[in-house]
């Protein structure tokens, strides 16, 4: 009893607070929270409506990044996935897949049979999503180098599937790219061959005009921009230069040396009405972006791909602090041989990793004051070393060392060998599935008469990401199963379906169990199990 069922095919809610029309999903759903006040807990209930666009448009996504081991490899899965490839290595065939994204590899619970057994669906299956074997893939990179090379300089694919590949690569060219020396390290300056001139302003224009004519020429219905490119040092925030939207516009057209390559190309897919998503750790948006983009009402998402060591880290802390332990010391090490290494082997570009990878564990502390006290924090170090002979094959080894029961001591070593690249790719295409589902859902709460979009900072995306951006006000959850809740849980309530639980009350009473047994044709005696 009490087997996993799978459902593969597609399905149909069939409840009064679902409804499908020819052009959307339109489901009520019961908000049910909980506020504290002082000592008195109110249950409160928010009813409204989801709207879900199920019409998904031809889509077209801008790598900031494109002819990087993550770009070149993105590209190369989406083609493989559309051929259906196969190749030969010495462990065997196989053959390619979207293993490592969340929405395309991963089941969610839907439900129970009759009989209580768990059925189970692709994430994917839940409502319409954009699919990476349909997407227009373009983009931009400081270096020349076609995407069939540039695949094989990264090291990153297989040889025979790099073979096969090649033919589809060869022809894609990145466009020139905006380069400011003083944001990477210098050693990036000898791939620096493809990169636009001109002022800041007129380099913004470029990339609009590139946005245009790319939506043009494949007659695409929207265009994501994600940067996949280097890490750039942190940009200083300074009053009057890009703490509002109308500074960092005179900013750039004042070309400030404060401006960073990534924040004109943000600022420029925000002009542009394009969703931009932000895979590395600068502060690429600062407060006169996120202010840009609310005016325009237009998608940003960040910060940093969340992978390998990091994932692990949210994982693994939240654990911990959760089992009543109490991690007071997190030494997190790395060495990769990658470009991302090498551009990481200077000092302020570091520092930006840094950053982002140390304050994945704040809101897991700060859940817990029997473990500690009020701005008390474990001691958590990170170190990233570049090793070229590695490549792509990058390293974690982190140590966990934690109080424990009676003053005892327990400690946790752990060695990851990251793929990097291949698990950086599956989140450059979760984060474009699941920002642009965002751009077709809508919520109304009862008693309003208008539709209303998810907020311009787009949060829900942070189960992707090490640093998550969210709006001014609302509080960062690093909590890895918990941001994966959320997407869940949002995609049931577009359907109208109740937020999943793990409480399984059918299978903890004796009249449930009784039941559920009798449901399957056999008397309860010959299911029991004797605990």
């Amino acid at each position: 009893m009490s087997s996993c069922k799978n459902l593969d095919g597609t399905f149909t809610v069939e409840s009064d607070s679902c409804k499908y029309t020819d052009d959307a999903i339109v489901s009520d759903f019961r908000y049910e929270t909980t506020v504290v006040e002082g000592n008195t807990v109110k249950p409160i209930v928010t009813k409204m409506q989801f709207k879900t666009e199920r019409k998904v448009g031809k889509t077209g996504v801008m790598l900031v990044g494109l002819g990087g081991n993550n770009g070149c490899t993105c590209v190369a899965g989406a083609i493989a996935n559309k051929l259906g490839l196969t190749w030969e290595t010495k462990e065997g065939t196989h053959k390619a897949n979207y293993w490592g994204s969340l929405l395309l590899a991963s089941t969610v619970k839907l439900g129970n049979d009759r009989r209580g057994n768990s059925v189970y669906t692709p994430m994917s299956n839940m409502l319409p999503l954009l699919n990476p074997n349909d997407i227009v893939w373009g983009g931009w990179d400081i270096n020349r180098t076609n995407l069939g090379d540039a695949m094989k300089r990264s090291k990153v694919l297989d040889y025979d599937l790099q073979t096969k590949l090649y033919p589809h690569m060869k022809d894609i060219k990145p466009l020139p790219s905006i380069y400011f020396p003083d944001f990477i390290a210098a050693n990036q300056g000898e791939r620096a061959d493809n990169v636009l001139s001109g002022t800041k302003q007129e380099q913004m224009e470029q990339i609009r005009k590139d946005i245009r004519d790319f939506k043009s020429a494949n007659g695409l219905d929207q265009v994501l921009l994600l940067w996949t490119a280097n890490t750039e040092r942190f940009s200083a925030v300074e009053e009057g230069v890009n703490d509002t939207a109308e500074n960092v516009l005179s900013s750039i057209e004042m070309g400030e040396a404060e401006v960073s390559a990534s924040t004109v190309f943000a600022v420029a897919s925000i002009l542009e009405g394009c969703t931009f998503i932000n895979g590395s750790p600068q502060n690429t948006f600062v407060p006169g972006v996120v202010e840009l983009a609310r005016q325009k009402k237009v998608f940003v998402a960040g910060d940093d791909f969340k992978s390998g060591q990091t994932k692990m880290k949210s994982v693994m802390v939240d654990f911990l602090v959760s089992a009543g332990i109490k991690p007071v010391s997190i030494v997190s090490y790395n060495h990769l041989g990658n470009n991302d290494g090498k551009n990481l082997s200077a000092p302020s570009q570091f520092r930006s990793k840094e950053i982002s990878k140390s304050n994945v564990v704040d809101d897991m502390v700060a859940s817990n004051r029997i473990l500690f006290e009020e701005d008390e924090h474990p001691d958590h170090v990170v170190v990233i070393k570049y090793v070229p002979y590695v490549a792509d094959s990058k390293r974690a080894m982190d140590e966990y060392t934690s109080e424990i029961f009676m003053g005892g001591k327990n400690t946790i070593v752990m060695h990851n060998t990251c793929e990097d690249s291949l698990l950086a790719t599956p989140l450059i295409y979760d984060l474009v599935i699941l920002g642009e589902l965002c751009q077709r859902v809508q919520v109304k709460r009862e008693g309003e008469a208008e539709w209303e979009s998810f907020h311009p900072v787009l949060s829900l995306l942070s189960y992707m990401l090490k640093a998550p951006l969210v709006p001014g006000g609302a509080p960062v959850v690093n909590a890895l199963f918990t941001q994966r809740c959320a997407v869940v849980n949002l995609m049931r309530a577009c359907l109208g379906l109740a937020p999943d639980n793990h409480m399984t009350l059918e299978h903890r009473f004796e009249s449930t169990l009784k039941a559920l047994q009798e449901a399957e044709g056999e008397p309860a005696s010959k299911k029991m199990k004797l605990g």
